[in-house]
């Protein structure tokens, strides 16, 4: 038997191999079916492969509660491994080093089952994600080369590399593999995704929300994740270039309010709110529904990319979980050791305290403890992108803190990748003026015109 990839499967009832091409095709896809995995798994239950898709499912929760959720399935798969073959027991050493959180052994395991089995692109995704998390880039780039050669007519697979050339710095190489992907298939979520990234970066802001407007249509059946980040994508192009209206109905009607119990539902509304804050928006109460569905965050240290933006909306919003999550990373920065200590200790830690510091008005603390953290983001993963969230919270933090010629000398460096960004030529508009830079003042000013 095989998957529909072409991957050998252990015998197993239809119904159960139906749940694993549901898994793969869903998970490749950014699509709802990928869950139906868990009713195949409940159903046959001496299905292998399908239960440790099942437990990947849960993992997949970034929440304290993930392991326990998924060690139903995991028991499972244990149980019936003798009659698997030897790509599924691999996926299953790769799950339980995954739920034990030895991340190393899950990440070593995934790139040795993608070098033995090309053709299971769902393994390479989920290897791409690990190494996203820990923002090792040009790990992804390199599994995505690992299997090119058996995957050359897959749009998911130039989606994937597509988006691993981008992390790399390598624009010119991921937007031709992102319009490859959308040539094989234009509902290709992910290379739709890494193609606004690249525009993004290259300040061609007309061009990006034409084209996230032009695909919108396909944005069918998407899970959450997707479906929100790709809009949360359309509202930063929307920032930039000042239609602040849309950017706001981004928000409420698409960028939050779709799983609000999700992981990066939550962190995509935040990391929406922040920004929009930065740009001089007034967000009104949108901080207090965020925190509503935060509160259980008090004390999830699950990923430090995640934990600081929990964090930030939660002091927000003036909730006391703030403090109990405060607390929480200064416990896992004191005892977090491996793979961990560095991510939590020294960049994790920092930034906490300069984001609190912040939200709660303290800005020359936020400066201070920000500017230590930011050099080293990249070590707690998330994307350039979304990174950038930082960065800005920095420049509020200067403009608030006084400090206006670095706050000037910031702004003028983003400018090489956001031109004629309308709210950053605002606050240098007004930066420069304050500064006595009159004619640098008229020009930013200038920028701001509609047209």
């Amino acid at each position: 038997m095989q998957d529909h990839l072409g991957n050998p499967v252990s015998a197993m009832a239809s119904g159960a191999l139906a749940g694993v091409d549901d898994f793969v095709s869903g998970f490749l896809a950014y699509e709802k079916q990928a869950v139906n995995v868990l009713g195949a798994a409940d159903m046959h239950p001496d299905a292998t492969l399908a239960n440790i898709y099942a437990g990947m499912i849960w993992m997949f929760l970034e929440a304290p509660e993930a392991p326990a959720q998924a060690a139903k399935y995991v028991g499972a798969a244990r149980a019936t491994a003798a009659s698997a073959n030897e790509r599924e027991r691999a996926l299953l050493g790769l799950l339980e080093a995954w739920a034990a959180n030895d991340m190393p052994l899950a990440e070593a395991i995934g790139l040795d089952i993608v070098r033995r089995w090309p053709n299971d692109l769902a393994t390479m995704k989920l290897a791409q994600y690990m190494a996203f998390n820990r923002g090792d880039a040009a790990r992804m780039l390199m599994l995505a080369q690992t299997v090119e050669a058996a995957n050359r007519d897959n749009a998911h697979w130039h989606g994937m590399a597509a988006f691993g050339h981008e992390q790399c710095h390598d624009l010119a190489a991921a937007e031709k593999a992102a319009w490859r992907a959308l040539e094989l298939k234009h509902k290709e979520p992910w290379a739709q995704h890494a193609l606004a990234h690249v525009m993004i970066t290259e300040g061609r802001n007309q061009e990006g929300i034409a084209f996230m407007d032009s695909v919108t249509p396909t944005w069918t059946n998407l899970n959450s994740f997707m479906y929100t980040h790709n809009w949360w994508h359309k509202a930063l192009f929307n920032i930039s270039l000042g239609n602040f209206a849309a950017v706001f109905d981004a928000y409420d009607a698409h960028v939050w309010g779709q799983e609000k119990g999700y992981s990066q539902d939550q962190v995509g509304a935040v990391s929406l709110l922040a920004r929009m804050e930065c740009a001089g928006l007034d967000v009104g109460e949108r901080w207090q529904d965020v925190a509503d569905w935060m509160r259980p965050r008090a004390n999830d240290t699950t990923q430090p990319f995640l934990t600081l933006q929990y964090l930030y909306g939660l002091a927000r919003a003036e909730r006391a979980e703030a403090d109990c999550l405060m607390a929480a990373i200064v416990d896992k920065a004191g005892d977090a050791s491996g793979h961990e200590r560095v991510a939590w200790s020294d960049v994790a830690l920092p930034a906490a305290r300069g984001l609190l510091a912040l939200a709660r008005g303290d800005h020359p603390a936020a400066v201070l403890n920000l500017r230590a953290a930011l050099p080293r983001m990249r070590e707690i993963g998330g994307s350039h992108a979304q990174r950038d969230l930082f960065e800005q919270l920095y420049l509020d933090a200067l403009l608030k803190a006084g400090n206006d010629p670095a706050a000037r000398d910031m702004m003028e460096m983003r400018r090489t990748f956001d031109p004629d960004g309308v709210p950053l030529n605002r606050m240098l508009a007004e930066t420069c003026d304050r500064l006595g830079l009159t004619e640098e003042a008229a020009a930013a000013r200038a920028r701001t015109a509609p047209g």
